[in-house]
């Protein structure tokens, strides 16, 4: 199963280079969109289905607390697990952050094998990037 994720963040050669650590790192990804800041995040996701955003705090025309409240406010768009990547390590700004609805979060510098494991915690996946099986315990229906 491959995802495809969304990369905010407001320098061209870093979300570059969050692509390529995230290639390098084994998750299976399909496509990558990316966006220089929340506004251009919200219009990409006009037209494009992601499984998972990373997105960078300090930007201009909208932040990553801003883009993380009016994801909050959308029915569909809220679902979307969103991933803070930032080299902010104040307590309150990351709880401020979680309270928005991140459910994950990435300390710039960061390694590709911690970058893969909290995309597929976030995605709710297993280290290999699978759903668990199917149990069968669902109802049936018929039809």
């Amino acid at each position: 199963m491959s995802f495809n994720v969304l990369i905010v963040d407001d320098s061209r050669s870093m979300r570059g280079v969050i692509k390529k650590i995230i290639t390098i790192s084994g998750f299976k990804m399909d496509q990558c969109f990316d966006a220089g800041n929340g506004k251009e995040a919200l219009e990409a996701l006009v037209g494009n289905w992601v499984d998972v955003i990373i997105s960078d705090i300090n930007m201009p025309v909208m932040n990553g607390f801003e883009l993380l409240g009016m994801l909050k406010e959308d029915n569909l768009l809220k679902e979307i697990p969103v991933i803070v990547i930032t080299t902010e390590s104040s307590e309150k700004r990351m709880q401020n952050a979680f309270d928005l609805g991140a459910k994950g979060f990435i300390k710039k510098p960061f390694l590709p094998e911690e970058v893969k494991k909290i995309l597929y915690k976030v995605i709710g996946v297993g280290d290999e990037g699978e759903y668990g099986e199917d149990n069968g315990d669902d109802e049936d229906f018929d039809f």
